[in-house]
C-alpha cells in the first residue's frame, strides 16, 4: 500500500530538513505571533496548514504544472501573493491594536482574520505548489498498490504536517520574544513594527525573486 521503506526513510530525512529551514512560513507565523500575540500566531499556523493542502490538491491532480508550463501566471500569482502580504504589513505598521498573549485579551470580532489571512497567503504562494510538485513525485512509487495520485495525496498530507509542527515551534519561540516585550506601550509598538516590517520584507522578496 506505500512506498518501499528505503523511499520512505529518505522522504522523512528530507521533508523534516525542509520544514526546519528558516522559511517563509516560519517567518510569516513568527511575525504574526510578536505583533498580535500568541492566539493570532496559533490562527495563523493553522491557515497555513490548511492552505497547503490546496497545493497538495493541485500537485496530486497536475495543476500545479500549470505554473510550469505558462510562466506568466506564475508571475501573476507570485506578484498578488507579494501585494497581499506587503498589504497586510502596511496595515499592521498603522495598527493600534494591543498586543495580547492570552484569550480573556482578545477582541473576539477579529479573532478570525489571522486565520483567513494566512489561507490566502498559503494559496497565492506559488513557490509552495511548486515544491509539492518537485518534490512529491521523488517519492512516488508506480509499482504500489496505490494509484499515483492517491500516494501524492498521502505524502503530501505527511509533508504539510511535518511543515506545520515546524510552524508550531516557530509561534511558541516568538512568544517568548513577544512576552520579553509586552512589558511597556513602547515596546508593544515596537512589536507591531517588527511584525509589520517582516510582512513587508516577505512580500518584496517573493515579488522580486526570480524563481
Amino acid at each position: 500500500m506505500l512506498p518501499s521503506y528505503e523511499l520512505l526513510i529518505a522522504f522523512f530525512s528530507a521533508a523534516i530538513l525542509f520544514a526546519y529551514m528558516p522559511g517563509p512560513a516560519m517567518l510569516y507565523t513568527a511575525a504574526q505571533t510578536i505583533a498580535r500575540g500568541r492566539h493570532s500566531g496559533w490562527l495563523a499556523a493553522l491557515g497555513i496548514h490548511i492552505g497547503g493542502y490546496a497545493h497538495v490538491v493541485a500537485a496530486a491532480l497536475g495543476l500545479a504544472a500549470l505554473f510550469q508550463a505558462i510562466p506568466t501566471l506564475y508571475a501573476l500569482v507570485k506578484l498578488l501573493g507579494a501585494g497581499y502580504l506587503i498589504w497586510l504589513g502596511i496595515r499592521l505598521l498603522l495598527s493600534q491594536e494591543r498586543l495580547t498573549t492570552s484569550v480573556a485579551d482578545i477582541d473576539m470580532a477579529s479573532t478570525r482574520r489571522p486565520f483567513w489571512e494566512s489561507i490566502i497567503v498559503e494559496v497565492l504562494n506559488p513557490k509552495t505548489a511548486l515544491f509539492f510538485l518537485a518534490f512529491l513525485p521523488q517519492f512516488i512509487d508506480t509499482a504500489g498498490a496505490l494509484p499515483i495520485w492517491a500516494q501524492l495525496l498521502l505524502l503530501g498530507t505527511i509533508v504539510n504536517l511535518i511543515f506545520s509542527s515546524a510552524d508550531i515551534l516557530c509561534v511558541l519561540l516568538a512568544d517568548k520574544v513577544a512576552r520579553v516585550l509586552k512589558s511597556s506601550r513602547a515596546a508593544g509598538n515596537l512589536t507591531r513594527r517588527l511584525g509589520g516590517g517582516l510582512l513587508v520584507t516577505l512580500g518584496i522578496n517573493l515579488a522580486v525573486s526570480r524563481q
